[in-house]
């Protein structure tokens, strides 16, 4: 009887159906979460406080997604978003939320994936405001807008979420206006000169993507082509009418992904005019960035993320440091005026190469870097007599290897400073490694505003 009993609680919310509803808290993808009938309902638009009439759009197990039918009660943080195509566009989540609701807000997503996933009561850390940014607008240094045809005419632009329908976008106002005015002039150019968007389902056209990256304080940009074959038609004209309308362009390149594929790049570039790179600054250290080169998307709040770390990493020029998962070095070089020694690893032996670079153009002669796991090199470097001191970690949003937490809860360094892109990772981690370690501190850093998604620094001692 009682599974019979759970089983129809399970089903009590139908596809279809309306009623009443409260948000109480905002989900992980930026969707007002409220419980009917001890259900948990998800909708998307909706923010915590307001009152609300949901319609059922999908129903199952434990949950259901709704949609907003009428809004009762609207809270007083909501706005109306600027941009014109924000509902079709799905890139942001958060336009109708105030910018002061969506730092709070994050800073509860933290909060509560912390409260989910482990037992350590957050009232009794140091738990700070989120870190903001004094213009939350045109943040963003790369754009990759996807291109297609609408009434005979090139579009670019970002597909609609939950869909393949491609959303022109004319002027994003996430992006650095340089990345909106390139991506305009290469789509129109390349309708005037009759170059064809890809179309995956008839395996036609060439043209797949634009993308262009520009550096905040250089000032240098580059426009990369990604083609669904090597050959352009009239592609010396195209290059010199890029030239004419955009005479300061860095760099232009051309990259090749054949396969039918969601990957934006593919495995081969030719470089069509100008430099391979460009090149970007952060205070002191100077970044050389090739087209698939990983760099922060936010230079402004990369730095304001980077002194969180080096804040928490409490360095007194004696310490040991670890930067796993390091890169090209960034926060290893951030943090190395504060280390006597500072070692990094990463799996990618093109990183590693540019991290080598990276310390030597910077005059830091106490940094070694080796291409592995730092599962495999914290334990070997153990064996042979050197203990780190700081470890710092900067995982993708799967988190850490349980191979890793295995070692450092090995290992034993004083204090792990831990860099997270999701709160729910990183809170599972932390509650892993909290057989050893006590979280002192939770900074959350707001990397992408107008989006659901934080950046958290964590502090650990052992």
């Amino acid at each position: 009887m009682k599974g019979n009993r759970s089983e129809s609680n399970q089903l009590k919310i139908k596809e279809g159906q309306r009623f009443p509803l409260t948000i109480k808290r905002m989900g992980i993808d930026g969707e007002g979460v409220g419980f009917f009938k001890r259900q948990v309902v998800f909708v998307p638009g909706a923010l915590p406080g307001e009152e609300i009439v949901c319609e059922v759009t999908k129903a199952q197990g434990k949950f259901a997604q709704g949609k907003i039918v009428k809004l009762r009660k609207p809270s007083a943080d909501r706005i109306a978003p600027p941009c014109p195509v924000y509902k079709e566009c799905g890139g942001c989540q958060l336009q109708h939320l105030s910018y002061e609701g969506q730092l709070r807000e994050k800073k509860d997503i933290v909060r509560q994936a912390f409260e989910r996933y482990t037992k350590i009561d957050i009232d009794k850390i140091t738990f700070q405001n989120t870190i903001g940014m004094d213009n939350p607008w045109n943040y963003r240094n790369k754009s990759q807008m996807q291109v297609g045809h609408r009434d005979g005419k090139m579009i670019a632009g970002l597909y609609s979420s939950n869909s393949h329908k491609l959303v022109d976008i004319g002027d994003c106002i996430v992006q650095h206006p340089q990345t909106n005015k390139v991506t305009n002039v290469v789509k129109q150019i390349a309708n005037d000169m009759n170059i064809y968007p890809y179309n995956e389902r008839k395996n036609s056209g060439i043209l797949r993507t634009i993308i262009t990256r520009v550096g905040f304080e250089t000032g240098e940009y580059q426009v990369v082509l990604v083609t669904s074959k090597r050959e352009i038609p009239r592609v010396d004209l195209l290059v010199q009418e890029i030239k004419r309308r955009l005479p300061d362009v860095t760099s232009i390149v051309q990259n090749i992904n054949p396969k039918k594929t969601s990957l934006i790049f593919g495995d081969e570039s030719i470089i069509l005019d100008g430099k391979e790179k460009i090149e970007e600054t952060m205070s002191e250290f100077r970044f050389n960035l090739s087209p698939r080169a990983f760099f922060q998307l936010n230079p402004i709040q990369t730095k304001k993320l980077y002194d969180a770390a080096k804040k928490a990493a409490s360095l007194t020029g004696k310490e040991k440091v670890v930067d796993a998962y390091c890169g090209v070095g960034t926060i290893g070089l951030w943090l190395a005026d504060g280390a006597r020694e500072l070692r990094g690893m990463d799996v990618i032996a093109e990183s590693i190469e540019d991290a080598k670079r990276n310390a030597e153009a910077h005059g830091i002669e106490h940094a070694e870097y080796v291409v592995g796991k730092a599962e495999t090199w914290l334990p070997r470097w153990e064996n042979e007599g050197w203990h780190p001191d700081v470890v710092v970690v900067d995982p993708p949003r799967t988190g850490l290897d349980a191979t890793f937490i295995e070692t450092l809860l090995r290992i034993k360094p004083k204090r792990i400073v831990y860099v997270s892109c999701n709160p729910s990772t990183l809170a599972k981690n932390v509650n892993d490694l909290s057989k050893d370690y006590k979280l002192i501190s939770l900074q959350p850093v707001d990397m992408f505003p107008q989006t659901a998604q934080v950046e958290c620094v964590a502090l650990l001692e052992r």
